[in-house]
């Protein structure tokens, strides 16, 4: 996500698509849409009650539930569940709770609890994590570590990384550790640093921050006992510089630990990078264009994930509106694109992997639809079910499997 409230979401393409071309997208949607379940059926069990997918809305004030069945494969849309502000929206791993960060001056973040068999909000609480107002909000990312006991939020106005601890039922603490970066690229919108994403590595020693503005991927310590994250000394790690205007956006670590996906934003590009967790040091690797052959216009990439399994890592194009798929060579990580095809609408700002791996959810966010995608598990290739429901500007998708739809047969 991105930038100031006057500034279109992530401001990936230059300028937004145009109505007709939305509405393009949207009758081609529509045309090979299927069915979508319209309610749980009589007599279903409580294995059959689905999960819910929570999603949050670009400068629309609200967060979205879907009850979705992942034996079948349909959506239900339950509408609006909550009138907030939610640049990007998380879901605690274990707990029925759901974190929701704003879009105000302040950044703050509200905490949900879920109501599992209706998919109702109800909020519990609520932090600010800006000390000084940055005169804009603009929150870009929210996430829950692997311990599920601390989150993580990158402040992309005040180019900062934040850690927040989680107690054991859920809720936030105060501020552990606020780091703030410097820095800028030759992009207009890079005149500053700007946080975009935050991950923990599997050592659990390091923070890595892409920071969109300071084409920089910066390299902090992190304490697990106090949540912290801090600036390494002068011969600790290092930080990782990509080229000039890409606009670093999305990092995702390979389940081996020693690769590290890098997606740029502003170059369409994504970068194979060599983890030292000894020292914390990136090596760049490899180089692959996620623009397709002949690409011309403005390039803007935006989401990244990896499959369970590591074999299979997606990518989404702004510019081309369009998924690309990945294979990572078992042994060295590195990528080879297997697909390209169509998001089913128009800028694909997020998607998500079902934690089951046979679904991907896309949140096209010009076109106002979330479309579902089925995986193939051998292959990673994904079709385009025809399956969406209406969401006004999705922004991301996160998942709450509900203990009562974990059964046998579930995937």
């Amino acid at each position: 996500m991105n930038d100031f409230p006057h500034v279109p979401p992530d401001a990936g393409p230059s300028r937004r698509p145009s109505r007709r071309t939305v509405l393009a997208a949207l009758t081609a949607s529509a045309s090979t849409a299927v069915p979508l379940l319209g309610a749980t059926p009589a007599g279903a069990t409580a294995s059959r009650l689905g999960d819910l997918l929570y999603t949050g809305t670009w400068g629309q004030g609200q967060v979205h539930a879907v009850r979705f069945d992942p034996d079948r494969g349909t959506m239900t849309s339950l509408g609006s569940v909550a009138e907030v502000s939610s640049n990007w929206v998380a879901v605690h791993p274990t707990r029925p709770v759901l974190y929701v960060a704003g879009a105000e001056q302040g950044g703050f973040i509200r905490v949900f609890a879920i109501d599992d068999s209706s998919g109702a909000l109800r909020k519990v609480g609520e932090i600010e994590t800006e000390t000084v107002p940055s005169g804009s909000g603009g929150l870009s990312y929210i996430g829950v570590n692997a311990d599920a006991d601390t989150l993580l939020v990158a402040d992309f106005a005040t180019g900062s990384a934040v850690t927040v601890p989680i107690g054991t039922d859920g809720r936030l603490g105060a501020v552990a550790s606020r780091v703030q970066h410097t820095g800028s690229g030759p992009s207009p919108r890079q005149t500053g640093p700007h946080t975009h994403h935050v991950v923990i590595d599997p050592s659990r020693r390091f923070g890595l921050v892409a920071d969109f503005g300071a084409d920089r991927v910066f390299v902090h310590h992190y304490d697990r006992a106090t949540h912290r994250l801090s600036a390494a000394a002068p011969d600790g790690p290092n930080d990782y510089a990509t080229a000039p205007g890409s606009g670093p956006r999305r990092l995702a670590f390979h389940p081996g630990g020693r690769t590290v996906y890098l997606l740029n934003e502003l170059t369409a590009d994504i970068e194979v990078l060599r983890w030292d967790a000894g020292q914390g040091i990136l090596t760049a690797r490899q180089l692959l264009t996620t623009n397709a052959p002949g690409h011309t216009g403005a390039t803007s990439a935006a989401e990244l994930a990896i499959s369970r399994d590591g074999r299979h890592v997606y990518a989404s194009n702004r510019g081309d509106n369009t998924l690309v798929v990945f294979s990572a060579g078992p042994r060295t990580g590195l990528l080879t694109e297997v697909q390209r095809l169509s998001c089913g609408g128009v800028t694909p700002w997020s998607f998500s992997l079902h934690p089951g791996g046979r679904w991907l959810f896309v949140a096209n966010e010009a076109s106002g639809t979330v479309n579902l995608f089925r995986v193939d598990a051998g292959s990673g290739h994904l079709t385009d079910t025809g399956a969406s429901v209406a969401v006004p500007n999705p922004d991301c998708v996160s998942f709450r499997s509900p203990p009562a739809a974990a059964g046998p047969g579930r995937s």
